[in-house]
């Protein structure tokens, strides 16, 4: 196993160079830069330019790409041209609000999907099953985006039960209170995006259970007289949960990436609004090292499932 680790590992290498050149490239395609919005009836043009130079921009496109990834070797990120800080110190700061949100949000839409894809897989066609699939077809029909609207509308504007944006109260101090403002302020979008998100786990656990219990060695184990507690949660279970556990590498490193919906429509200060808002800033150096670790994280993410997979699964291990 550890053979095909390190060859992954190689294999990530050149992928990881090439994604580097699609991102710096896609960057300098886009319209304006991060000076556009500086300018006015009332703007300089020396001081734009100035400007411009001293940050490198009027350098040619192979200049400015070998000068970047040189200083991603060296850990630099670079400077935001907006918030005029570093680009490391910045994705930091988002990352932290990013990674509660989303493992809460992970958190809940495990202990939301894995029973009602339990008891739907288990009670096949019962009324159990009918709800679970009315409840699955709702929750993917509706968008995202709306979901989230509607709660934040019902739960934060109408009624007032949870706060509408941001990460922490201003008011709050000390430990205790921080970390309670930050728990208060994670409820609504983490639960519904929980919600939202439990379709795919509902449904695959659901198709796994029904698929397994048809298969020769549950019939088997049941002929020899083995409960029938011992041949759900041994066999069609265990068997069952493959498909869950071979996105668990991509949802662990997601943690990071955070949600761009969620977070722009609650005004959360994560890593979703930070890249949403590096697009229209124009903040190039901002917006190359987010790409490039959301990027990261997903090369990791399926190096990771397949890992977890050979270590769950004999059957898929590579010699």
């Amino acid at each position: 196993m550890w053979k095909t680790v390190l060859r992954r590992i190689l294999i990530m290498i050149p992928q990881l160079l090439i994604l580097s050149l699609l991102v710096f490239v896609l960057a300098k395609m886009m319209p304006g830069d991060p000076f556009t919005g500086m300018i006015n009836p009332n703007s300089d043009p020396k001081t734009i330019a100035r400007l411009k130079q001293e940050m490198g921009l009027n350098d040619a496109p192979w200049v400015q790409y070998c000068r970047w990834l040189g200083n991603l070797m060296h850990g630099d990120l670079g400077q935001s041209y907006i918030q005029k800080v570093p680009v490391a110190s910045l994705i930091w700061d988002r990352a932290v609000n990013t990674f509660w949100l989303s493992l809460m949000s992970v958190i809940l839409t495990y202990l939301i999907a894995i029973p009602m894809g339990i008891s739907a897989g288990r009670h096949q066609d019962g009324w159990q099953d009918q709800a679970i699939q009315i409840f699955n077809y709702i929750t993917f029909a509706i968008p995202a985006f709306v979901f989230y609207i509607l709660g934040l509308w019902l739960f934060g504007f109408t009624l007032g039960w949870f706060p509408i944006s941001g990460s922490v109260s201003d008011t709050a101090s000390g430990f205790w209170g921080i970390l309670g403002s930050r728990l208060y302020h994670l409820i609504l979008p983490a639960l519904l995006s929980a919600i939202i998100g439990t379709t795919a786990t509902v449904q695959y656990l659901r198709t796994g259970i029904v698929d397994n219990k048809v298969e020769d060695y549950v019939r088997t184990a049941r002929s020899k007289g083995v409960p029938d507690r011992v041949v759900f949660n041994k066999h069609i279970l265990r068997n069952s949960l493959l498909p869950i556990a071979a996105f668990l590498g991509n949802t662990i490193t997601g943690l990071l990436s955070g949600s761009m919906i969620i977070e722009q429509v609650f005004s959360y200060p994560g890593m979703g609004k930070l890249f949403l808002d590096s697009i229209g800033q124009r903040d190039y150096s901002t917006l190359t090292a987010l790409i490039l670790l959301f990027g990261i994280l997903t090369l990791v993410g399926n190096l990771l499932s397949d890992i977890i997979m050979s270590i769950i699964d004999p059957r898929i291990r590579v010699q």
